[in-house]
């Protein structure tokens, strides 16, 4: 049961997420209603954004997964940093999303047979073109052709290539603004007693 604080609403639930899946629906006619902005922060203190795309929530959590390539820059960030920050915005709805937390990475030298299952998932959750990116050639190295390789095969039923990566981000703080009705909330996470994840949130001022 929802109790009042001094900071806001308490809840075990993510009322953020109930907003986010409400604004993916209403936004559902657009295709890029299902990118976002990923932003890391580098070795050399220097922060990277680059554009991912949404697969969806981690079973019932709060938990966001993003698919990417182990050899892509953003790994060696999270390595060095693995706090990240989404930014979503859906432009039907005006509503933005920043996204603040922690990023699992799991490629395929996890030792968590439940963390290889997920990847596994989502590794089959994606079409076939998209599983091809993964065979192709390190990527930022310089391109010394035009031309992409085309003998490039992959099985249907075989698994993840060693290249795939699983990227799960476990959300502790959201910003949402809704730029329709001049409104804007703060959600903040925390843990009771006994582990278990709670939010809280707070009007503040756009």
């Amino acid at each position: 049961m929802a109790a009042a604080t001094t900071t806001g609403i308490a809840s075990t639930a993510a009322q953020w997420k109930e907003l986010i899946l409400k604004a993916i629906d209403s936004n559902s006619h657009l295709k890029h209603s299902s990118f976002f902005q990923l932003a890391t922060i580098g070795s050399n203190g220097r922060p990277s954004n680059r554009t991912v795309v949404f697969r969806g929530f981690q079973e019932d959590t709060d938990k966001i997964r993003i698919n990417t390539d182990c050899r892509s820059h953003k790994i060696e960030d999270l390595k060095h940093c693995p706090f990240a920050e989404i930014c979503w915005y859906f432009t039907d709805s005006w509503e933005q999303f920043r996204i603040n937390g922690l990023i699992d990475v799991i490629d395929g030298s996890n030792s968590d047979p439940v963390k290889l299952q997920q990847r596994e998932n989502s590794w089959f959750a994606g079409s076939l073109k998209s599983r091809l990116q993964y065979l192709s050639p390190d990527p930022g190295l310089p391109c010394i052709s035009d031309e992409l390789p085309r003998d490039i095969n992959l099985d249907p039923s075989q698994g993840p290539v060693g290249s795939f990566c699983l990227l799960v981000l476990d959300p502790d703080q959201v910003d949402y603004l809704n730029l329709k009705i001049n409104m804007r909330l703060a959600f903040r996470s925390c843990k009771s007693e006994n582990g278990d994840k709670h939010w809280t949130s707070e009007r503040i001022i756009p």
